[in-house]
């Protein structure tokens, strides 16, 4: 079942983000006035067609992981069987636009994607969406408690952008990967804010899925809350509650959620006594950890609770909530820029780019947690895919972009030998990129240390 649950989610995201794709493709070709043959999502034989009054065939074919809109061009073999009923439309053939039409659909798949992610942030803004502050645990020694970060501080700006949460401060650090410098933090701690300074040299460049937080020494910050307990622990039968907050453990005051973890894994089969404060007033609870033995052998305590994550809702007006999906778009289309260009540069390990198995895991995931965490992922995958085929590579929205601007500027059409020659170099880059995807995602999943 979570196979299947895995499998749905990804073909769902990768339906909606083509089908925006395509969308914008055909509606810029409709739009300049030329005949589209055939809009598809998926390729190879279709499992649903149906034609409309113009002559369009819509289909979903068998294989769901891509798609395209065939445009009317008397240059193809079968244009003749293909060709509008239409006389006035047959004349709208697709070599006889002028070179800034053929530009306007081309830019028409990329524009629907950034159009998509704009409106998916648009309404993530206002409807709200629950959020963890980041707030940290700071590992003691580290680069960041050397810089002065303490346990408790809110991370409210990185580099001088505003983070209201882990997503964003995770955002902000993955853009520094490769750099060297300093990576300015700005904090939040009991009402002051603090400017922080972590120098960086060659950041990451040649790791492979960096923890960007635990290499500066930080770690999401739980306060001592139980946000659950299960009914087949220890817990339960010492009569501990949701909501109930760790105070002590044998007279030791507990400040994390992750202090009273280390306590209980530390001491299978030992009585452990916990102040717990809870609405009606403070108590005291025995608990004895039972003794579990870890994959490497090694024993440790469980009781069978689990820590509760502090939400706030983050929401804004119509207006503020389209100010910030402006600046979400983009910030993370000019962080998707700067890391295909630290790739391009080797400043940055290509063994950080996800493939197929990484997207899917991740949708499954993120519908698990909710509508707004699978918007937000969404939103994130047509930003990336609306700046990728803008790149200038043949095959590519970009590269018939930059061919077709060509014509423009020579006034005559880039012969058929170029075009045959860039689209075969364009193609080798695609296809040397999904197998640098693929391979990067065996390394991940096959061989994960």
């Amino acid at each position: 079942m979570d196979l299947l649950h895995i499998i749905f989610f990804f073909l769902l995201a990768i339906a909606i983000l083509i089908a925006s794709h395509e969308a914008g493709h055909y509606l810029v070709a409709r739009w300049v006035g030329v005949h589209v043959v055939r809009f598809s999502i998926g390729f190879w034989e279709p499992s649903w067609a149906w034609r409309n009054a113009r002559g369009t065939e819509f289909r979903i074919a068998a294989v769901p992981l891509g798609g395209y809109v065939r445009l009317y061009d008397r240059r193809d073999d079968d244009a003749a069987s293909v060709a509008p009923a239409d006389p006035a439309l047959a004349q709208r053939s697709y070599d006889r636009l002028h070179p800034k039409s053929r530009i306007a659909i081309a830019l028409g798949g990329p524009a629907a994607n950034l159009l998509l992610a704009l409106a998916l942030y648009w309404v993530l803004g206002m409807v709200g969406v629950a959020v963890v502050p980041p707030a940290v645990a700071v590992a003691e020694g580290s680069a960041a408690h050397r810089a002065g970060i303490r346990d408790g501080a809110e991370i409210v700006a990185v580099d001088g952008r505003e983070t209201s949460t882990w997503t964003e401060v995770g955002m902000a650090l993955i853009g520094r990967l490769g750099d060297s410098g300093e990576i300015a933090i700005e904090t939040m701690r009991e009402g002051r804010r603090q400017q922080h300074g972590i120098a960086i040299d060659a950041w990451h460049a040649d790791s492979r899925d960096p923890d960007v937080l635990r290499s500066l020494g930080l770690a999401p910050l739980l306060p001592p809350y139980i946000g659950d307990v299960l009914a087949d622990g220890p817990a339960h039968a010492a009569g501990l509650r949701a909501d109930d907050r760790i105070v002590q453990v044998d007279g030791r005051s507990v400040a994390a959620w992750e202090d009273f973890v280390t306590v209980v894994r530390a001491s299978p089969g030992v009585s452990l006594q916990l102040t717990v404060a809870r609405a009606e007033g403070t108590r005291l609870v025995a608990v004895t950890p039972r003794r579990e033995i870890d994959q490497d052998g090694t024993p440790y305590g469980y009781i069978g609770t689990v820590a509760t994550r502090p939400k706030r809702i983050v929401r804004s007006g119509p207006i503020a909530a389209l100010g910030g999906a402006f600046a979400d778009t983009w910030n993370y289309g000019a962080l998707t820029l700067r890391l295909i260009a630290k790739m391009a540069l080797l400043e940055v390990s290509a063994k950080n780019v996800a493939g197929p198995i990484t997207i899917a895991k991740v949708s499954s995931d993120t519908a698990r947690a909710g509508a707004a965490e699978f918007m937000a992922l969404l939103a994130l995958l047509s930003v990336n895919l609306g700046i990728i085929n803008l790149l200038p590579v043949p095959v590519l929205d970009g590269g018939l972009v930059l061919r077709n601007a060509v014509e423009w500027v020579r006034r005559k059409p880039v012969s058929a030998g170029a075009a045959a020659m860039t689209d075969k170099v364009g193609f080798a880059m695609v296809a040397g990129l999904m197998a640098l995807v693929c391979y990067a995602e065996a390394v991940r999943w096959l061989w994960p240390d």
